[in-house]
């Protein structure tokens, strides 16, 4: 498919979307017409110190707001960040939150969203026990900036958050948590280093995929899903490699079509790598890069025709799912990540800990075939 990235766009799925370069000039302009004066723009301390980010302040002073900054916030976000933020919303008197970054930020934002007028204990509002039902007071007006073209969380309706002590994340859910706005500027991504580009991109990459063999039936979130395998495989190279608007582009759409299409689910990938953001500090989109092929391997026998389906939309021809793991690892090669999990500062050491969170964590139910902890010591072994 072809897609015509000049110019402005508006479009609504699943939040109200502009997409385009250069229409993050309008944030301020629409700040005022909903009668917004003092937003707090939280995001995380690598943006807050980029040159994009004083010019959005600068543009937003300039249009008469005031904005209030909040950036405090760890690699893999914990309790203790949300609740600082939402302190600062209330002590600065905030009437809006903008989601200004990469998945940290967007996950931060929206916990303290919902934690601004729904005063329970934070993780009384886990999804998976249930706590959805006990989201009653409403959400500030809340607005999600993308810079990373990765999580997609821009148009999610979940944060996930850890414990500060145990590290244990925590999925923080309702729908009244979707953006009302979503400014999603390609050239935001431009100034992202190359690394980073390329661990997003593959977090990206990973959603996808991953949501395309989640058990779950869900044909419409099948189809996103092959869409932004395209996307992403026909771009990620080039985008990593050169300031590119088009690449860019196509990589912030497949990012947000994985975001939608893994509200079918997940699977063995992420928890994996989801552990290795709790016990090592490992950067999300890192650890999906390095674990996506082992986790795929896992999981090909029996899912060959799917297999098939991702290596056709990787352009890797008909019938060509048998490859599909060796392209991933020359992904990785060719974007400069490990394919190792050694080389990501995993020991031996650590992997009967990392197994352990592996199998209690809340995405390989969905995966289409079921995973044991030896199967989960077995991939990390091997990874390793």
């Amino acid at each position: 498919m072809t897609y015509h990235f000049a110019g402005r766009h508006s479009y609504n799925f699943p939040a109200p979307i502009r997409f385009g370069a250069g229409v993050i000039d309008e944030l301020g302009d629409y700040l005022l017409s909903h009668g917004l004066k003092r937003p707090m723009i939280s995001t995380d301390p690598t943006v807050a110190q980029l040159p994009f980010f004083s010019r959005i302040i600068s543009d937003l002073k300039e249009s008469g707001l005031e904005p209030i900054i909040f950036h405090d916030t760890h690699k893999n976000p914990v309790e203790s960040d949300v609740l600082a933020g939402r302190d600062k919303f209330t002590d600065e008197a905030c009437d809006a939150i903008v989601g200004l970054g990469g998945g940290v930020a967007m996950d931060v934002a929206r916990a303290i969203a919902l934690a601004v007028n729904n005063r329970r204990p934070l993780f009384d509002y886990d999804d998976l026990e249930g706590g959805d039902q006990y989201v009653s007071e409403p959400i500030p007006h809340f607005i999600t900036v993308p810079t990373t073209a990765g999580t997609g969380s821009e148009v999610g309706r979940s944060a996930i958050i850890a414990e500060d002590e145990t590290k244990k994340k925590r999925i923080l859910f309702h729908p009244s948590l979707l953006a009302r706005m979503v400014f999603a500027d390609p050239s935001l991504t431009m100034g992202t280093p190359s690394h980073v580009t390329a661990a997003t991109g593959m977090d990206a990459l990973t959603h996808n995929m991953e949501a395309y063999l989640a058990k779950n039936y869900h044909p419409m979130c099948d189809g996103l899903a092959l869409e932004g395998i395209s996307l992403i495989t026909s771009s990620i190279t080039t985008a990593t490699n050169k300031e590119d608007i088009e690449s860019r582009s196509k990589m912030l759409l497949g990012s947000l079509m994985g975001a939608v299409a893994f509200q079918k689910g997940l699977g063995i990938v992420h928890s994996l790598a989801h552990p290795m953001s709790s016990l090592l500090d490992t950067h999300h989109g890192l650890a999906n890069a390095v674990n996506l092929p082992y986790g795929l391997e896992f999981n090909y026998v029996g899912c060959e025709d799917r297999f098939d389906d991702m290596a056709y939309h990787s352009k890797l021809g008909a019938s060509a799912g048998s490859k599909l793991i060796d392209y991933l690892f020359r992904l990785n090669d060719e974007l400069d990540i490990p394919t190792k999990l050694r080389d990501v500062g995993v020991k031996q050491e650590h992997i009967p800990k990392l197994a352990k969170l592996a199998i209690e964590d809340f995405c390989h139910p969905n995966n289409p075939k079921p995973v044991r902890h030896e199967d989960f010591l077995s991939i990390y072994q091997k990874a390793l």
